[in-house]
């Protein structure tokens, strides 16, 4: 198994938004934050031999690492079709052997029958930070839970009581969490320093 660390300099290829949108709250994963999330997915034995789907995949950063870790097969799904085109060639770059589908879709709606049991989620969705998004990431977490047997998310800072609230009324529970940092560049207007930093937080939930 490559190290945590040696992933993160594979995903740091990974290139992000040609033209973000803030209403859809397109920011590129950091490879760092990518490598510890596919690493942990790695070690609880998530990912080989199993489906992955990334649900709101962008550029494709948590399609392309768990790719790199020997799933069956991988699906990334986004509504925009521009990071898809932008993953396509970050594909190319990071030379996985398990090829992944791009597929267009709403991630809240998605157009996959896996089989549950046997399906691994990895997402960083919206966090619903924008005023005409508020709670987005509870729609992805209703079909996280809808799609897989485990899924791996990341949240705002203080999302912990959601959370564990959210996987307990819906047949699930969080069985490990983490909190990191997520890099921010200057990308929109709203955005006042070239780069920020911000607490999130990592849940990994099972799902029955």
């Amino acid at each position: 198994m490559p190290t945590k660390s040696a992933l993160a300099q594979q995903l740091a290829v990974v290139a992000g938004f040609d033209d973000p949108s803030a209403s859809l709250e397109q920011y590129r994963t950091p490879p760092d934050l990518a490598a510890h999330l596919v690493h942990t997915a790695d070690l609880q034995g998530d990912l080989d031999g199993r489906t992955v789907v990334d649900l709101g995949c962008g550029t494709g950063m948590l399609a392309l690492g768990a790719a790199l870790r020997g799933p069956e097969t991988v699906v990334g799904l986004d509504i925009d079709a521009g990071p898809l085109s932008i993953a396509r060639d970050n594909e190319r770059k990071v030379g996985s052997t398990t090829s992944v589908s791009w597929v267009r879709a709403d991630a809240t709606v998605p157009p996959l029958c896996p089989s549950v049991e046997e399906t691994t989620v990895v997402m960083n969705p919206p966090f619903g930070a924008q005023a005409d998004n508020e709670h987005a990431d509870r729609a992805f977490l209703e079909t996280a839970a809808a799609l897989s047997s485990v899924s791996y998310s990341i949240h705002n800072e203080g999302s912990q009581s959601f959370v564990e609230a959210f996987a307990e009324d819906n047949g699930g529970a969080v069985t490990h969490a983490f909190r990191t940092e997520f890099e921010l560049p200057r990308q929109f207007e709203f955005h006042e320093a070239d780069r920020s930093e911000i607490t999130v937080e990592v849940y990994r939930i099972e799902w029955t």
